[in-house]
């Protein structure tokens, strides 16, 4: 009878974090030698988690699969870049080399922004795409909102230093956009063991969102109710309809100090015993601190970080996705309407609705990013591409949308406020050229994201589709015209866009000849 390996009863908890070549070392010679690499490796892998993570998350992590909520107050700050489409453009033609240019820069953007938002009391949510969703959280003080304009000042003063960027076309300038709304809402951790994600629900994030979509480039805007609250600190003058925009006439001492120290990491864990019995206990417990944090990234982004982790670094690319955007619409919004009591029947809907888009995703070889906030709904955020490539990624996120819409289509909603919430989507499909990589700070807070017209074009056409519609792009639709039924829907204008560009509707699969 073959010996019985010491780590068989945690192999299954390690197959996934570990490298394939240590994974397959350490089973063929758990020595000592070698579970000391195994702990230097998850050691590294959870200081890479927490980076990815949110202090929402990261603080208090929940064992996977455990669904919960909790009421927030507090202030919600969006932002957006613009000029990046063109900085990536720039670059693009010069291969890695471009690819390292760009990271550089928009590394150097987001590791200024990222110290000032922690530097003022904010907690960074998520990348979406160049965008950041920043949280204030509310306290007995009640200066979230103060918090987030002075950090909104600071970071647009901040942008000078991206006002000439040298490129291979010339110089070019990024500047930003940011919004600020304040107001109750609601974070939920749903999903599986096997995927979790972190969202927030309610319309004040849609709202906080609308506050963005209304600025104006190099302006912190504000909804009135955010400057009902701070009008007496802030000198402010009329936007939009609707918005005021503050107006920085500070001086560097009257904006102040910065109001907290940066986030700080975790401390490391610690080697506690060199015999392979004590080895075992310390890998043990390091995999119970990993594996909540390692359940809120995607499955095929997870194995990235494994696989890096020595080298600590991604290496930025230009390759050609496939994104689907997925505009999820009543449930969200359904938390404003609930009586109390009825919020968890809202998480646990969304909860399960998760679950299966995510399984869609996965069974198709793609990727679910995240759900991130549209004007309206949650948008939920799909790769197909990156970062595992496959022949026919564009017939995959056609499957995809298609039976994502049907699970939707199929939510029994619960009763809410005495009525039922109506739930729909909206798709949108493109492909083409992006920049994937790993941004943020390399030393803290990152993560690995996919950015550039093609994703914003996405984004576009889902805001056209009807509800229950799915429409797509003239590359997409060259892409799958073959297997899928495909409806013009004539030429339209799209915001970044120089001219018309002709869109589909993706009505359904086509019948096999007999």
């Amino acid at each position: 009878m073959l010996p019985i390996s010491p780590l068989d009863s945690i192999e299954s908890r390690l197959r996934n974090l570990l490298p394939a070549d240590l994974y397959a070392a350490v089973w063929v010679d758990p020595s000592p030698t070698m579970l000391e690499r195994v702990f230097e490796h998850l050691r590294t892998l959870q200081r890479i988690l927490h980076d990815y993570s949110s202090r929402l998350i990261s603080d208090n992590p929940p064992k996977p699969g455990k669904i919960g909520f909790e009421p927030q107050n507090g202030t919600l700050m969006f932002t957006d870049l613009a000029g990046f489409t063109r900085l990536m453009e720039a670059n693009a033609s010069q291969g890695s080399a471009g690819a390292s240019s760009l990271l550089k820069v928009l590394n150097a953007y987001f590791s200024e922004m990222i110290e000032i938002i922690s530097k003022s009391g904010g907690d960074l949510l998520e990348f979406t795409g160049d965008a950041l969703l920043v949280l204030f959280p509310a306290s007995d003080k009640k200066n979230d909102a103060v918090m987030a304009v002075r950090a909104g000042l600071r970071m647009q003063r901040a942008m000078k230093h991206f006002a000439e960027i040298d490129t291979p076309a010339g110089s070019l300038q990024i500047k930003m956009r940011i919004g600020i709304h304040t107001g109750r809402f609601l974070t939920a951790d749903i999903g599986t063991p096997r995927r979790m994600e972190h969202v927030l629900l309610g319309t004040v994030v849609q709202q906080a969102k609308l506050t963005e979509s209304n600025g104006t480039n190099e302006r912190v805007n504000l909804s009135l109710k955010a400057y009902e609250r701070v009008k007496e600190q802030f000198h402010c003058e009329e936007g939009k309809p609707g918005y005021m925009l503050v107006v920085d006439d500070l001086t560097g001492t009257e904006l102040g100090e910065y109001e907290i120290t940066t986030r700080r990491r975790p401390g490391s864990s610690l080697l506690l015993s060199r015999n392979v019995a004590g080895l075992k206990e310390d890998i043990t417990r390091i995999l119970d601190s990993i594996e909540p944090l390692a359940s809120f990234i995607p499955a095929p982004v997870l194995n990235l970080l494994v696989e890096s982790a020595a080298d600590r670094k991604i290496p930025a690319d230009f390759p050609e996705p496939t994104v689907i955007f997925v505009n999820f619409i009543g449930l969200p919004e359904a938390v404003d309407l609930a009586l109390p009591g009825e919020e968890i029947k809202i998480v646990n809907s969304f909860s399960r609705a998760f679950a299966m888009i995510n399984a869609a995703v996965e069974a198709r070889g793609g990727v679910l990013k995240k759900i991130t906030y549209h004007l309206s709904g949650s948008d939920i955020v799909i790769y197909f591409g990156v970062p595992n490539a496959h022949t026919n990624d564009p017939l995959r996120a056609a499957s995809a949308a298609i039976a994502i819409r049907d699970i939707i289509n199929n939510i029994k909603p619960p009763t809410i406020g005495n009525t039922q919430p109506k739930i729909t989507c909206q798709i949108g499909i493109n492909m083409g050229a992006a920049f994937v990589a790993e941004v943020g700070d390399p030393r803290g807070r990152r993560e690995f994201n996919v950015l550039g017209d093609t994703v914003n074009t996405t984004a576009r056409l889902m805001s056209r589709a009807e509800k229950g519609q799915i429409v797509i792009s003239g590359r997409v639709q060259e892409a799958i015209s073959s297997r899928y039924e495909c409806v013009s829907l004539g030429e339209v204008s799209l915001k970044g866009k120089s001219a018309p560009m002709p869109i589909f509707e993706l009505a359904g699969q086509k019948k096999k000849k007999e």
